[in-house]
């Protein structure tokens, strides 16, 4: 079985007690902590910045990817870096230099990549495939939780998977949106490995029951 990835998004955490929520979601088999900022500006929506990530960190050995939808993106991701995150993605749209803030991450520690909404092109890949470590597909549109997945990801998903085995690089292939127990194992079939799930695993009583429940789907790939 190839090694896949469950990433909770904490975007459909409760706040309240966030220490305990991310504690509980690791105990339950999470493998990364999935951390959505959005800004209002490149999205329509308001969430969580850097104090939060460092607040959260103590709780958690897990990496914490750090997914930025904001614009523009470089002065905050020395504060994410500071603040604990183990990995960095940024929207190609949301960067005037592409190339330099994928380095930016990397020269602070972190793991890079490039995420694309639904309706973007992969033609940003071209030129950096050296400098990426996670691709991640949108499969909803960004800015809010619980909406349902795009099917014509999966198109998307099966060609960047091309692009990384024909590139040789260990890149993650990471798919956010939408994402349940019941789609998990296509969405894996098209390629993907790492997965963000966030009202499908926050939304329940038993964390480890529905993550037990995707890893059993998952098996069947």
């Amino acid at each position: 079985m190839a090694n896949y990835r469950i990433a909770p998004s904490i975007l459909s955490a409760d706040f309240a007690r966030l220490g305990e929520e991310v504690r509980n979601v690791v105990t339950a088999g999470a493998d990364i902590i999935h951390f959505d900022v959005m800004d209002n500006h490149y999205v329509p929506n308001l969430t969580i910045g850097p104090l939060v990530c460092e607040a959260i960190r103590p709780h958690v050995q897990v990496p914490i990817d750090v997914h930025l939808m904001v614009k523009p993106v470089d002065r905050i991701v020395p504060d994410f870096a500071k603040a604990g995150a183990n990995i960095i993605t940024f929207h190609p749209e949301a960067s005037d230099h592409v190339d330099r803030t994928l380095q930016l991450i990397r020269d602070n520690g972190c793991k890079a990549g490039l995420v694309f909404n639904p309706a973007t092109p992969l033609h940003y890949l071209e030129h950096v495939m050296d400098k990426l470590d996670i691709i991640l597909l949108m499969s909803v549109n960004p800015g809010f939780g619980g909406q349902s997945f795009i099917p014509h990801t999966l198109k998307k998903i099966a060609s960047v998977r091309k692009l990384i085995d024909e590139s040789g690089r260990d890149i993650m292939l990471e798919v956010d949106g939408g994402i349940k127990v019941d789609n998990i194992a296509e969405a894996a079939r098209a390629g993907a490995d790492t997965f963000v799930a966030g009202s499908a695993i926050f939304g329940k009583p038993d964390y480890k029951a529905v993550i037990d429940a995707m890893r059993s789907e998952l098996v069947k790939v």
